[in-house]
């Protein structure tokens, strides 16, 4: 029997689509705003980088475990319940971290936080796997998974611009750069709690697969998430990941103030400068999503081994570059974001869907996620470390370490994903009347 993609169906997808991106672009804005603090906090409150780093490795703690079990969560409540509640709490914790601002409360708030944040990629992974075709995922999900480039780009610059305007509460200070995130966050939570929904039975509409709400059903859906545990791609994929966020979130907080303290630059302009890390990050999630589907037949391992590849050269590069001038260092640091962003969301967003399917992309999600944060655990005590003792020429030297271990663990799987290719070829045509776009 041909399924069709109704007016009704693709008036949904464009909604789901559109509810959960801003969800997780949201959430950056609760996220990113502790690096671009983080310069004006050294010098006002005297934090040292071992105490910066121990507030992210709280954060990253968190983050870790909170992977773990909201994914499963996920797959079991709905993502609308879980992401929902990790919402509000990375709202309240924002909200506190403005109103109190000292390293004592940052601990426990930051880690607060970071457990709230966690529920974002497996839940809202889950979210969007009911609602579309796995030969749609690839293209699919590289316009989605710009959600969080393009919101540590917004999130950047709304953190820098309450951080630098003296206009508007100026007697708050830096604390407006969390008082005001968490008031955005709290507007988008609450249109995501409201207008999203589970799966298209939900509203009465043709699931693209089976729904799990029965005894058989849940009963696949156990044996799908067992087989998840199995299979030998999601751990490569994970171990790939522990590397990719470890240099990622090495990026994400230490960006401004290695721009700061290594090439002297002012507040603002390390704030601005460190854009272009998300901005060719963008980009590259666009090349790598089209690149699988297109030119790889919806294999993701090999896409993301050669962009990991491209970044460890352009890592080795960068030392060399920046003595040059902002241009360069524009220029090599936003090819960093463009060779890490395309493996980071390939892998874990259309991959976490390959290999979980519609009853476990969530807790593949989560798993590939979950071991992903144990490296974005270590990166804050290897950065403060390594450029305290080496300077920061010798951590961009470890990146290609990291990268290349990245790259080599994904060959072992270049050819997972290549039965996808067979799968769409048999799948029964659209009618073109109701399927002139995906969403």
């Amino acid at each position: 029997m041909i399924k069709v993609v109704s007016i009704e169906m693709k008036k949904w997808r464009l909604q789901i689509f559109a509810l959960t991106w801003l969800a997780y672009f949201g959430m950056y804005f609760c996220r990113k705003n502790f690096s671009v603090v983080m310069p004006v906090m050294s010098r006002e409150l005297h934090t040292s980088k071992d105490e910066f780093a121990l507030v992210i490795t709280i954060y990253s703690v968190m983050y870790m475990l909170g992977q773990f079990l909201n994914g499963y969560l996920s797959d079991r409540h709905g993502a609308r319940l879980i992401v929902g509640i990790g919402l509000i709490i990375s709202v309240i914790a924002n909200l506190l971290m403005g109103w109190m601002g000292t390293i004592g409360s940052f601990l426990f708030l930051m880690g607060l936080n970071g457990f709230g944040q966690s529920s974002g990629w497996s839940g809202l992974i889950k979210n969007l796997t009911p609602w579309f075709k796995k030969k749609e995922r690839g293209v699919m999900m590289s316009f989605w998974t710009t959600c969080y480039v393009i919101g540590g780009m917004a999130a950047t610059a709304f953190a820098t611009y309450w951080l630098s305007n003296q206009n508007v509460l100026a007697e708050l200070s830096w604390r407006r750069a969390f008082l005001a995130p968490a008031i955005l966050l709290l507007a988008i939570s609450l249109g995501y709690i409201v207008f999203i929904r589970n799966k298209p039975t939900d509203v009465g509409l043709e699931p693209f697969e089976k729904d799990t709400s029965t005894k058989k059903g849940k009963r696949k859906e156990k044996e799908a998430q067992l087989a998840v545990m199995k299979n030998g791609a999601v751990w490569i994929a994970a171990a790939m990941y522990f590397f990719v966020k470890f240099t990622r979130y090495a990026f994400l907080f230490w960006l401004p103030l290695y721009l700061s303290e290594a090439l002297f630059y002012s507040d603002e302009r390390a704030g601005y400068t460190s854009i272009a890390y998300e901005a060719f990050g963008f980009l590259g999630i666009l090349a790598a999503g089209y690149a699988s589907d297109y030119l790889f037949q919806t294999r993701r391992f090999p896409v993301s081994s050669i962009m990991l590849f491209g970044l460890a050269f352009v890592l080795f590069l960068q030392p060399y570059l920046s003595p040059l001038g902002i241009v360069p260092t524009i220029i090599s640091i936003g090819l960093i974001g463009f060779f890490t962003y395309g493996p980071d969301s390939l892998m874990s967003g259309a991959a976490a869907m390959d290999i979980g399917k519609n009853h476990g992309a969530a807790l593949a999600a989560g798993l590939i996620n979950g071991v992903g944060s144990a490296g974005q655990l270590l990166s804050p005590f290897a950065v403060a470390f390594v450029s305290a003792k080496y300077g920061w020429d010798a951590l961009f030297q470890l990146f290609v370490v990291v990268a290349l271990i990245a790259a080599f663990l994904l060959i072992l799987k270049w050819n997972y994903g290549k039965e996808n290719q067979e799968i769409a070829e048999t799948e029964p045509t659209i009618d073109l009347k109701y399927a002139e776009t995906n969403f």
